[in-house]
């Protein structure tokens, strides 16, 4: 299946803030109260990266994600912990080699994905408490040269400029 006919079968746009398309998908009738104040308990989305648009940004959510393979290409995450730790996972269905097809990424925690090859990888995330653009910060190069100083040669090539 090509990168126009998943686009047009599930209705996808581009992401308006991390790059790559997506659409949501689900939005539970629940809501609970959280530090920043009502929100779905759940979200959900189809999130997908082309070779015209492969990484998503540098960025972190209040909320704890759980990202799931789907189709295509893995799917490379750069993951900062709070207290500065960089980790790398590869989000994909080949199991033997070390990929994961789910990835949960914690609330607070910093992420940013890039295409590995192909033409597209396609992944869903579950957000819970669901997920507000007010809780999603994209980081700024200023930002990664204060807090997290050791990380910006890695990082720079993650931020949005």
């Amino acid at each position: 299946m090509s990168f126009d006919e998943i686009v047009n079968l599930l209705g996808l746009e581009p992401h308006p803030t991390e790059g790559g398309y997506f659409r949501r998908t689900y939005e539970s009738n629940l809501r609970v109260d959280s530090n920043s104040g009502s929100r779905f308990l759940l979200t959900s989305i189809y999130y997908m990266l082309t070779k015209e648009s492969p990484g998503g940004f540098l960025h972190r959510n209040k909320s704890d994600i759980l990202h799931y393979h789907h189709l295509g290409a893995p799917i490379k995450y750069i993951l900062v912990s709070p207290d500065g730790v960089l980790s790398e996972r590869i989000l994909g269905s080949n199991i033997k080699n070390g990929e994961m097809l789910q990835l949960l990424v914690p609330g607070g925690w910093w992420k940013a994905s890039r295409l590995c090859a192909g033409e597209y990888g396609l992944i869903s995330e579950a957000v819970s408490p669901g997920f507000e653009y007010a809780d999603n910060e994209i980081a700024t190069m200023d930002f990664v040269c204060h807090n997290f100083p050791k990380l910006q040669q890695v990082l720079k090539q993650y931020i949005k400029t």
